[in-house]
């Protein structure tokens, strides 16, 4: 009787003939096509988004990155340290790298570093280009989290900001000194929405030989990536679109140039504030759907603009993708895709009481609450929440009133956001 081997033998053989006879039948004798092999070439925008910066793991093939929860790496010799690239997770950790390159793809940089918050994002920036005595021309209209931190902290440590209006180029260069060393923008501006030209900016930077930094966070790569503009560095929060559930709280800093990523990497490395790898993997899996969130986002973000400059108590409502928006070319220019992003503000008549009534009463869907960019549509009052560390007469000098509303929209049905706006603003007196 034929041992089990010469069974095993057959029947490779006959698998074999019949894969072959299949292949000869169907025309792909000698097909060098292999499955886990990517398609030829450049690949679209959603797949970039889904796999961008990760692969099946090689061990297990699992097709998620894996969270590597270690703190430690241990070394084959001590002439092969750092061989494997790894060493101690302050530095650099497996998830948080994938992240990392997933993040430069997406945003066309060098590289890009992701960090505990976007506030430790911006830190980094700030300590990384400047020292005691160094000059800064920034916006007048930023985060108030970044107004705050060049204010106080900065300035105690010896390093001098001028607050501008950045709407107007010309204005930018007025204030360059022989000691400045950045040009830090925000574009569109929270909460106010105000445009930088960024390759404008940025041809002035390079004209003076200065850093151009710029916070990119309202627009995501989806709408524009500062870096084909000419920009030197990156901001974004991923606490805000790049997780768009509600769920992290991050940032990353994406670099143009190998010299500046590896000093965002080495402020990374002595802050101690790199981003934790259980951030890193979730942050990982809701970047893949970054696409389909921002557009339906726009897309409620239009509808519910356009009610509300149609509303009587309405007295004015900003949004680049109204006509009426006051930069509205260079929002046209700027912005790709046709899309202008999920935020937008308004006021209504009778002024700051009634702006907080509004507020006080709008009904879900809407959340009355800090964040932005994430599925749930988010009702802010800038004032008291995200902008009260501003001081109050720079609030007031670039239009963020006591009843400043901000609104961030998120995937839910139009109709039923506005029919929540529509409540509040028809029982205004």
């Amino acid at each position: 009787a034929p041992d089990a081997r010469m069974l095993l033998a057959a029947a490779r053989s006959a698998s074999s003939a019949s894969a072959s006879g299949y292949g000869a039948r169907h025309g792909i004798r000698g097909m060098a096509l292999k499955s886990g092999q990517w398609i030829k070439g450049e690949l679209g925008l959603e797949t970039t988004m889904v796999h961008a910066g990760v692969d099946p793991d090689p061990v297990t093939g699992a097709i998620l990155t894996p969270i590597y929860q270690s703190t430690t790496y241990i070394q084959d010799s001590v002439d092969s340290y750092l061989d494997k690239g790894y060493s101690y997770s302050r530095t650099n950790n497996p998830t948080v790298s994938a992240l990392e390159k997933k993040i430069a793809i997406l945003e066309k940089g060098h590289g890009a570093a992701c960090f505990s918050t976007g506030m430790a994002a911006t830190i980094a920036v700030v300590s990384g280009v400047m020292k005691a005595g160094d000059h800064c021309v920034i916006t007048n209209c930023s985060y108030g989290g970044t107004n705050r931190a060049c204010r106080t902290m900065f300035t105690d440590l010896g390093m001098e900001f001028d607050f501008i209006d950045f709407t107007d180029v010309s204005n930018i260069e007025k204030y360059i000194k022989p000691n400045t060393k950045m040009v830090f923008s925000e574009s569109p501006a929270n909460p106010t929405l105000t445009l930088t030209d960024l390759a404008a900016v940025s041809a002035l930077a390079k004209r003076h030989n200065l850093v151009h930094a710029c916070d990119s966070t309202f627009a995501t790569p989806i709408l524009q990536r500062p870096i084909e503009l000419g920009v030197d560095l990156v901001i974004q929060s991923t606490t805000k679109y790049y997780d768009g559930h509600n769920v992290t709280v991050g940032g990353a800093v994406i670099s143009a140039t190998p010299e500046l990523h590896a000093r965002i990497k080495h402020m990374q490395n002595v802050h101690g504030n790199i981003m934790s790898p259980q951030v890193a993997f979730y942050t990982l899996q809701t970047a893949k759907t970054l696409s389909l969130r921002v557009r339906q986002q726009c897309a409620n973000a239009q509808a519910i603009a356009e009610f509300l400059e149609g509303h009587p108590k309405v007295e004015r409502v900003h949004y680049p993708g109204l006509a009426s928006f006051p930069q509205k070319e260079l929002a046209d220019r700027q912005h790709m895709n046709g899309l202008h992003g999920g935020m937008l503000w308004f006021e209504v008549t009778g002024g700051t009481a009634s702006g907080r009534a509004l507020m006080d009463s709008i009904q879900r869907p809407w959340s009355l609450c800090e964040n932005l960019g994430a599925l749930e549509s988010i009702c802010t009052c800038p004032a008291v929440m995200t902008h009260a560390n501003m001081l109050p007469e720079d609030r007031l000098k670039v239009g963020i009133t006591d009843g400043f509303i901000r609104l961030s929209c998120g995937i839910e049905n139009a109709e039923d956001l506005i029919a929540s706006l529509k409540a509040s603003l028809d029982a205004l007196p």
